[in-house]
């Protein structure tokens, strides 16, 4: 036999790879139940009010003078204007806006360290409107188990209908809030006649179906999706929490191991799984702290429910620290699963700590920015007083010799009547200033008048006399005093000359 082997015979046998793996999961759609109880009415009351605040607020009026806008929250773009009721923040005040962001942050860092996700759970605008939407598809197509055998049902008449009537409240609440939304740029009355009378502009629409379909698509298709993978809080709000925070935390002290309801040797907890078909998110609390999970507390009602049923204590699922779980646990270890863990486990608990020192720094911090936005807002200047030194020519010498500059005055007054303001200048040197339609007061002393909740612009000439002492760089200083002789606004430039 002869011994001579083709080289493709020598090659070891190449493995067929596997089937192409996706590195995304198909999304597992969720069908939270219904459920009753003291965390969803908490949850309804706070629902309510975030939705009557958001709507209403726009139609609120607040009387600022003839000519002015009469709404009481309004970002008027056009005019540079920011309303709120009794405040009107100019462009330039903008750091008044970062303020009220920093407030916001620094409030949410607090809120979490002391009660967890509790702003994912009641207030965030995403969990506000899913809820709203799941309460309309409830009412049309029923709950959990009508709606898991309605999508699975082949489509029919009684199945259409029910669909389409769902997208259609849905697509109504949706173009309610982008009309809402709306109104905070837009005079209410009016831009609402001018979107159903089909007088709007061109934006005003565009913006409209944006936030319209945002919300449809954002609170009726993406939901639990929107909080697990497109919201970044999930992903740092850890960093805010410790072991004393109160969140929604299954006792499994009590609760394991797991069993039927007669069975001996066994924990509270039953598996009826109540605490799963809620959660929005679709998670397990029982599997510890998840990313997904919101804090919304849904579970504990579920969970007293069923505990109610089976006349055992309620709160096996609650909003606790982590060092409570942990010190009844320690408590428990060696007593067999049953009713006498419960006095044990929580008469090892404690009453949760809301002063620490992290509490301490973000209180600390937060009462810094707030004093200092008070006081910018108590200490602000009515007028203000901005110089612009014109650059080309830098100067120019007259025939006489003597050197003149030239500057634009913007006079911006925010009170609501108009005031005449004493212009005068002031350098190491004698210069003569002059302003073009301002009213002689005086030797370097002119009248200006303001307008009122606007800019005026001044234009003004300052000369040196030749042959007067003068250097390459002089500071000057414009002020504006009032009838009594006080300095209302000033500002600071240089008067430019030849080189000595």
């Amino acid at each position: 036999m002869s011994t001579i082997q083709r080289k493709d015979q020598l090659r070891p046998p190449v493995a067929t790879p596997p089937a192409a793996q996706s590195l995304y999961a198909d999304r597992q759609k969720v069908y939270p139940k219904a459920v009753s109880g003291t965390v969803r009415r908490a949850k309804w009351v706070v629902l309510a009010l975030c939705l009557a605040a958001y709507y209403l607020v726009p139609w609120l009026r607040w009387d600022r003078g003839p000519g002015n806008a009469d709404q009481a929250v309004l970002v008027d773009i056009a005019n540079g204007r920011l309303y709120f009721f009794f405040i009107e923040i100019w462009p330039q005040e903008v750091y008044f806006l970062t303020g009220l962001l920093v407030l916001g942050a620094i409030g949410l860092f607090v809120a979490t360290s002391l009660f967890g996700r509790v702003w994912c759970g009641f207030t965030c605008p995403q969990t506000v409107w899913t809820d709203l939407f799941m309460w309309v598809e409830r009412q049309i197509q029923g709950d959990r188990n009508e709606r898991m055998r309605l999508d699975k049902a082949p489509w029919s008449v009684a199945k259409f209908r029910k669909k389409a009537l769902t997208h259609l409240a849905w697509l109504l609440i949706a173009a309610a809030t982008g009309g809402a939304w709306i109104m905070y740029f837009n005079d209410a009355p009016t831009v609402t006649r001018e979107l159903l009378t089909g007088h709007a502009s061109l934006e005003v629409y565009f913006f409209f179906a944006l936030f319209s379909g945002t919300t449809y698509l954002l609170a009726g298709w993406a939901r639990e999706q929107v909080c697990t993978y497109m919201c970044p809080w999930p992903r740092f709000q850890a960093a805010m929490l410790d072991e004393n925070s109160l969140v929604v935390t299954y006792r499994d002290w009590r609760g394991e191991p797991r069993g039927k309801a007669k069975q001996e040797g066994v924990g509270d907890c039953v598996d009826c799984r109540a605490c799963v078909n809620v959660c929005p998110t679709g998670i397990d609390i029982r599997d510890g702290q998840q990313l997904e999970c919101i804090g919304c507390g849904l579970c504990i009602d579920a969970c007293d429910d069923i505990m109610g049923r089976l006349e055992r204590p309620k709160g096996l699922i609650a909003f606790e620290t982590l060092a409570n779980l942990a010190a009844s646990t320690a408590a428990v270890q060696t007593v067999p699963p049953g009713p006498a863990r419960q006095p044990l486990g929580m008469a090892a608990r404690r009453v949760p700590r809301f002063i620490r020192p992290r509490t301490l720094l973000y209180a600390a911090m937060l009462g810094a920015v707030a004093a200092a936005m008070l006081g910018a807002l108590v200490l602000r200047e009515t007028v203000t007083l901005s110089v612009l030194r014109d650059r080309a020519p830098l100067f120019v010498t007259l025939s006489d010799g003597s050197v003149r500059n030239a500057y634009t005055l913007k006079i911006a007054d925010k009170g609501r009547v108009s005031t005449t303001l004493l212009l005068e200048i002031s350098a190491p040197h004698a210069l003569h200033m002059q302003v073009q339609e301002g009213a002689v007061m005086g030797e370097n002393r002119f009248g200006v008048t303001t307008r009122p909740d606007g800019i005026t612009q001044w234009r003004v000439l300052v000369t040196q006399a030749a042959g007067q002492p003068g250097r390459e760089s002089t500071d000057v200083t414009f002020r504006l005093r009032d009838a009594q002789g006080r300095v209302v606004a000033s500002a600071h430039s240089v008067f430019l000359g030849p080189r000595p």
